[in-house]
């Protein structure tokens, strides 16, 4: 068996793809059904393009809820909080800082919670992160 994608239907493709682009994702494949009336894009962390994220974009506007259901999709990160100013700096909220040097959680703008893991074990805490609150649900 081998892991191919985790699909999230999202309700903006272009506010997505500026998501998860900031997170650090690449677009690896695009492919447009006119006759189902959708697009799907394939995104990929730059060396893991065998671990994708395919979202789907559905031309006709529907409602997904709150996407709470879903859970979250997590990514393993060299700098925990290098990517979290990089992310805050991009206008992302954190809404679960890394206070402990080793998790953190985003939102995408279609409510998918994204967790953020250091690479090798905690790093030291740190301020700003070790003094925020967390901000929302994730």
């Amino acid at each position: 068996m081998k892991y191919l994608h985790t699909m999230v239907r999202v309700r903006d493709l272009d506010a997505s793809l500026k998501f998860y682009d900031t997170l650090g994702l690449r677009e690896v494949r695009r492919t447009e059904h006119e006759k189902g009336r959708f697009t799907l894009v394939y995104l990929a962390a730059p060396g893991d393009e065998g671990s994708q994220v395919e979202l789907t974009y559905n031309w006709d506007a529907e409602d997904y809820g709150s996407a709470r259901n879903f859970g979250h999709i997590a990514y393993q990160v060299d700098d925990i909080y290098a990517t979290c100013k990089r992310l805050q700096d991009a206008g992302v909220t954190i809404n679960r800082p890394p206070r402990d040097g080793y998790m953190a959680f985003v939102r995408s703008p279609d409510l998918i919670s994204i967790e953020l893991l250091q690479k090798g074990g905690p790093l030291p805490p740190q301020e700003p992160w070790v003094s925020m609150p967390n901000v929302g649900a994730w």
